[in-house]
Protein backbone atom coordinates (compact mmCIF):
# COMPACT_ATOMS: atom_id res chain seq x y z
CA UNK A 1 0.00 0.00 0.00
CA UNK A 2 1.02 4.04 -0.85
CA UNK A 3 2.00 5.79 1.70
CA UNK A 4 -1.18 8.61 3.35
CA UNK A 5 -0.90 11.84 1.36
CA UNK A 6 -0.04 14.61 3.48
CA UNK A 7 -3.22 16.66 5.30
CA UNK A 8 -2.03 20.03 4.71
CA UNK A 9 -3.96 22.56 6.92
CA UNK A 10 -4.88 26.00 5.72
CA UNK A 11 -6.05 27.92 9.39
CA UNK A 12 -8.42 30.79 9.26
CA UNK A 13 -8.64 33.77 11.50
CA UNK A 14 -10.89 33.82 14.91
CA UNK A 15 -13.46 36.79 15.48
CA UNK A 16 -15.82 37.33 17.29
CA UNK A 17 -16.06 32.94 17.86
CA UNK A 18 -16.01 32.20 14.47
CA UNK A 19 -13.70 31.12 11.95
CA UNK A 20 -13.57 33.69 9.26
CA UNK A 21 -11.27 33.53 6.36
CA UNK A 22 -9.07 36.68 5.52
CA UNK A 23 -11.11 39.42 3.18
CA UNK A 24 -7.86 40.29 2.07
CA UNK A 25 -7.89 36.25 0.84
CA UNK A 26 -4.06 35.94 1.64
CA UNK A 27 -2.30 33.30 3.58
CA UNK A 28 1.11 32.15 3.79
CA UNK A 29 2.92 29.17 4.57
CA UNK A 30 4.29 28.37 7.95
CA UNK A 31 8.17 26.80 8.62
CA UNK A 32 8.98 25.24 11.55
CA UNK A 33 12.63 25.99 12.77
CA UNK A 34 14.04 23.64 9.91
CA UNK A 35 11.97 25.38 7.43
CA UNK A 36 9.78 22.63 6.62
CA UNK A 37 5.97 23.08 5.83
CA UNK A 38 3.74 22.81 8.52
CA UNK A 39 0.62 24.64 7.95
CA UNK A 40 -1.05 27.90 5.65
CA UNK A 41 -2.06 30.49 7.77
CA UNK A 42 -4.15 33.22 6.93
CA UNK A 43 -2.79 36.63 6.49
CA UNK A 44 -5.14 39.20 8.39
CA UNK A 45 -5.54 42.61 6.97
CA UNK A 46 -6.28 46.35 8.44
CA UNK A 47 -10.35 45.15 7.39
CA UNK A 48 -9.77 42.18 9.64
CA UNK A 49 -8.52 43.92 12.60
CA UNK A 50 -11.38 46.28 12.68
CA UNK A 51 -13.76 43.48 12.44
CA UNK A 52 -12.13 41.91 15.93
CA UNK A 53 -12.11 45.28 17.29
CA UNK A 54 -15.85 45.49 16.79
CA UNK A 55 -16.58 42.13 18.01
CA UNK A 56 -14.27 42.52 21.35
CA UNK A 57 -16.27 45.47 21.46
CA UNK A 58 -19.98 43.67 21.24
CA UNK A 59 -18.45 41.15 23.42
CA UNK A 60 -17.59 43.51 26.20
CA UNK A 61 -20.59 44.32 28.39
CA UNK A 62 -20.88 40.68 28.67
CA UNK A 63 -17.80 39.64 30.02
CA UNK A 64 -17.12 42.41 32.10
CA UNK A 65 -20.44 41.89 33.55
CA UNK A 66 -19.87 38.83 34.35
CA UNK A 67 -19.00 38.16 38.48
CA UNK A 68 -15.01 37.59 38.99
CA UNK A 69 -15.58 34.39 40.31
CA UNK A 70 -17.79 33.24 37.24
CA UNK A 71 -14.77 34.18 35.27
CA UNK A 72 -12.08 32.68 36.96
CA UNK A 73 -13.98 28.92 36.26
CA UNK A 74 -14.34 29.97 32.88
CA UNK A 75 -10.73 30.84 32.56
CA UNK A 76 -9.81 27.37 34.63
CA UNK A 77 -11.85 25.44 31.83
CA UNK A 78 -9.85 26.93 29.78
CA UNK A 79 -6.50 25.20 31.39
CA UNK A 80 -8.23 22.06 31.43
CA UNK A 81 -8.66 21.65 27.77
CA UNK A 82 -5.44 23.15 26.98
CA UNK A 83 -4.64 19.88 29.31
CA UNK A 84 -6.15 17.75 27.24
CA UNK A 85 -4.69 19.06 23.87
CA UNK A 86 -1.05 19.02 25.40
CA UNK A 87 0.85 16.65 22.40
CA UNK A 88 -0.63 18.80 20.08
CA UNK A 89 0.76 22.17 21.96
CA UNK A 90 3.93 20.56 22.69
CA UNK A 91 4.51 19.32 19.03
CA UNK A 92 3.77 23.09 17.51
CA UNK A 93 6.18 24.49 20.23
CA UNK A 94 9.18 21.78 20.12
CA UNK A 95 8.96 22.37 15.80
CA UNK A 96 8.29 26.31 15.87
CA UNK A 97 10.71 27.14 18.18
CA UNK A 98 13.19 24.03 17.91
CA UNK A 99 13.27 22.83 20.96
CA UNK A 100 13.74 19.14 22.79
CA UNK A 101 10.82 17.87 22.87
CA UNK A 102 11.17 17.78 27.00
CA UNK A 103 12.08 21.51 26.61
CA UNK A 104 8.63 22.09 25.06
CA UNK A 105 6.94 19.60 26.73
CA UNK A 106 8.48 22.20 29.86
CA UNK A 107 7.31 25.59 28.43
CA UNK A 108 3.77 23.82 27.71
CA UNK A 109 3.16 23.25 31.48
CA UNK A 110 4.41 26.00 32.52
CA UNK A 111 1.87 27.83 29.79
CA UNK A 112 -0.66 25.96 31.79
CA UNK A 113 0.44 26.55 34.82
CA UNK A 114 0.33 30.14 34.32
CA UNK A 115 -3.31 29.74 32.88
CA UNK A 116 -4.76 28.78 35.82
CA UNK A 117 -2.31 31.01 38.16
CA UNK A 118 -4.08 34.11 36.14
CA UNK A 119 -7.64 32.59 36.33
CA UNK A 120 -6.84 32.30 39.88
CA UNK A 121 -6.56 35.84 40.38
CA UNK A 122 -10.15 36.98 38.98
CA UNK A 123 -11.91 36.97 42.23
CA UNK A 124 -9.06 38.61 44.19
CA UNK A 125 -7.29 41.20 42.12
CA UNK A 126 -10.03 43.76 43.32
CA UNK A 127 -9.45 42.93 46.99
CA UNK A 128 -5.73 43.68 46.43
CA UNK A 129 -5.57 46.80 44.46
CA UNK A 130 -9.08 48.11 45.57
CA UNK A 131 -9.54 50.33 48.46
CA UNK A 132 -11.80 51.56 51.33
CA UNK A 133 -10.72 55.03 51.49
CA UNK A 134 -11.04 57.34 55.30
CA UNK A 135 -12.60 60.30 54.66
CA UNK A 136 -13.26 63.37 56.44
CA UNK A 137 -17.61 63.23 56.53
CA UNK A 138 -20.23 61.06 56.92
CA UNK A 139 -19.87 58.92 53.55
CA UNK A 140 -18.66 55.59 52.55
CA UNK A 141 -15.30 55.74 50.03
CA UNK A 142 -14.56 53.12 48.13
CA UNK A 143 -11.94 52.93 44.91
CA UNK A 144 -12.73 49.70 43.20
CA UNK A 145 -10.83 48.65 39.97
CA UNK A 146 -12.55 48.14 36.62
CA UNK A 147 -11.55 46.60 32.93
CA UNK A 148 -10.52 49.29 30.74
CA UNK A 149 -12.53 47.71 27.81
CA UNK A 150 -10.78 46.30 24.38
CA UNK A 151 -7.14 45.63 24.52
CA UNK A 152 -4.97 45.21 21.90
CA UNK A 153 -2.23 42.59 22.00
CA UNK A 154 1.16 42.25 20.45
CA UNK A 155 2.18 38.70 21.47
CA UNK A 156 5.56 37.54 21.61
CA UNK A 157 7.70 36.63 18.43
CA UNK A 158 9.94 34.11 19.80
CA UNK A 159 7.63 32.55 22.80
CA UNK A 160 5.01 30.89 20.87
CA UNK A 161 2.70 30.16 24.03
CA UNK A 162 4.64 30.56 27.32
CA UNK A 163 4.51 34.40 26.23
CA UNK A 164 1.32 34.47 24.68
CA UNK A 165 -0.20 32.96 27.84
CA UNK A 166 1.75 35.55 29.94
CA UNK A 167 -0.01 38.76 27.71
CA UNK A 168 -3.04 37.45 27.25
CA UNK A 169 -4.44 36.08 30.24
CA UNK A 170 -3.86 39.14 32.02
CA UNK A 171 -5.81 41.38 29.95
CA UNK A 172 -9.10 38.98 29.89
CA UNK A 173 -9.02 38.04 33.61
CA UNK A 174 -10.36 41.19 34.96
CA UNK A 175 -13.09 41.22 32.19
CA UNK A 176 -11.48 42.95 28.95
CA UNK A 177 -11.72 41.91 25.83
CA UNK A 178 -8.86 41.17 23.49
CA UNK A 179 -7.71 41.76 19.64
CA UNK A 180 -4.99 39.85 19.72
CA UNK A 181 -1.97 39.71 16.37
CA UNK A 182 -0.22 36.40 16.93
CA UNK A 183 3.78 35.58 16.09
CA UNK A 184 4.00 35.70 12.50
CA UNK A 185 6.67 32.59 12.33
CA UNK A 186 5.12 31.07 15.11
CA UNK A 187 1.50 31.62 15.12
CA UNK A 188 0.05 27.82 15.74
CA UNK A 189 -0.10 27.49 19.47
CA UNK A 190 -1.86 30.72 19.09
CA UNK A 191 -4.29 29.13 16.59
CA UNK A 192 -4.70 26.18 18.59
CA UNK A 193 -5.25 28.03 21.58
CA UNK A 194 -8.28 29.80 19.52
CA UNK A 195 -9.90 26.74 19.22
CA UNK A 196 -9.30 25.98 22.69
CA UNK A 197 -10.96 28.81 23.70
CA UNK A 198 -14.30 28.38 21.19
CA UNK A 199 -14.54 24.92 22.57
CA UNK A 200 -14.49 26.28 26.41
CA UNK A 201 -16.68 28.20 27.96
CA UNK A 202 -15.39 32.09 27.19
CA UNK A 203 -17.77 33.91 25.29
CA UNK A 204 -17.32 34.53 21.60
CA UNK A 205 -15.59 37.94 20.97
CA UNK A 206 -13.71 38.12 23.91
CA UNK A 207 -10.43 37.11 22.41
CA UNK A 208 -10.31 37.46 18.47
CA UNK A 209 -7.18 36.21 17.10
CA UNK A 210 -4.93 37.61 13.99
CA UNK A 211 -2.66 35.99 12.29
CA UNK A 212 0.17 37.37 9.24
CA UNK A 213 2.60 40.58 9.73
CA UNK A 214 2.27 42.24 12.97
CA UNK A 215 2.71 45.51 10.88
CA UNK A 216 -0.16 44.86 8.65
CA UNK A 217 -2.18 45.01 11.62
CA UNK A 218 -0.56 46.91 14.61
CA UNK A 219 -0.91 50.22 13.16
CA UNK A 220 -4.87 49.59 12.41
CA UNK A 221 -5.05 48.82 16.34
CA UNK A 222 -3.29 51.19 17.87
CA UNK A 223 -4.68 54.00 16.30
CA UNK A 224 -8.22 52.58 16.46
CA UNK A 225 -10.50 55.03 18.69
CA UNK A 226 -12.41 52.02 20.19
CA UNK A 227 -9.11 50.10 21.17
CA UNK A 228 -8.78 51.50 24.99
CA UNK A 229 -5.40 50.09 25.56
CA UNK A 230 -2.03 47.79 23.59
CA UNK A 231 0.33 45.86 24.93
CA UNK A 232 3.37 46.12 22.68
CA UNK A 233 5.23 43.14 23.87
CA UNK A 234 5.32 41.44 20.38
CA UNK A 235 7.51 44.78 19.48
CA UNK A 236 9.95 43.73 21.91
CA UNK A 237 13.87 45.04 20.07
CA UNK A 238 12.38 47.10 17.55
CA UNK A 239 12.28 50.59 19.04
CA UNK A 240 11.24 52.38 15.85
CA UNK A 241 7.96 50.50 15.37
CA UNK A 242 7.10 50.23 19.18
CA UNK A 243 7.85 54.41 18.92
CA UNK A 244 5.48 54.57 16.08
CA UNK A 245 3.04 52.59 17.24
CA UNK A 246 2.73 54.55 20.89
CA UNK A 247 2.55 57.56 18.76
CA UNK A 248 -0.31 56.46 17.06
CA UNK A 249 -1.99 54.96 20.72
CA UNK A 250 -1.59 58.52 21.80
CA UNK A 251 -4.53 59.65 19.65
CA UNK A 252 -6.93 58.64 22.10
CA UNK A 253 -5.05 58.37 25.30
CA UNK A 254 -4.71 54.69 25.36
CA UNK A 255 -2.93 52.92 27.84
CA UNK A 256 0.29 51.35 26.79
CA UNK A 257 2.28 48.49 27.83
CA UNK A 258 5.78 49.79 26.36
CA UNK A 259 8.00 47.47 24.27
CA UNK A 260 10.71 45.58 26.24
CA UNK A 261 14.24 46.54 24.85
CA UNK A 262 14.66 42.49 24.33
CA UNK A 263 11.92 39.80 24.75
CA UNK A 264 11.96 38.86 28.93
CA UNK A 265 12.55 35.55 30.26
CA UNK A 266 8.67 34.80 30.24
CA UNK A 267 9.51 32.06 32.79
CA UNK A 268 10.16 34.46 35.53
CA UNK A 269 7.57 34.98 38.30
CA UNK A 270 4.90 37.37 36.47
CA UNK A 271 3.49 39.59 39.53
CA UNK A 272 0.52 41.85 38.93
CA UNK A 273 1.99 44.55 36.50
CA UNK A 274 0.17 43.11 33.64
CA UNK A 275 -3.24 42.63 35.50
CA UNK A 276 -3.68 46.34 36.63
CA UNK A 277 -2.12 47.91 33.69
CA UNK A 278 -5.50 46.92 31.95
CA UNK A 279 -7.47 48.49 34.98
CA UNK A 280 -8.83 51.81 35.51
CA UNK A 281 -9.58 52.65 39.45
CA UNK A 282 -13.59 53.72 40.10
CA UNK A 283 -13.93 56.05 42.93
CA UNK A 284 -17.06 55.88 44.52
CA UNK A 285 -18.98 57.83 47.26
CA UNK A 286 -21.80 56.97 49.45
CA UNK A 287 -23.16 59.12 52.17
CA UNK A 288 -23.76 57.12 55.55
CA UNK A 289 -26.93 55.44 56.58
CA UNK A 290 -28.75 56.56 59.87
Amino acid sequence: MSERLAVKKTYKLAIGGKFPRSESGRSYQVADSAGEFLANAAWASRKDARDAVAAARKAFPGWSGATAYNRGQVLYRVAEVMEGRRAQFVDEVARGEGLARQRAEKAVDEAIDRWVWYAGWADKIAHVVGSSNSVAGPYFDFSVPEPTGVVAVLAPQRSSLLGLVSVLAPAVVSGNTVVLAASYERPLPAITLSEVLATSDVPGGVVNVLTGRVGDTAPALASHMDVNAIDLAGAAGDTEHAHELELAAAENLKRVVRAPGAEPDWTAEPGLERITAHLETKTVWHPVGI
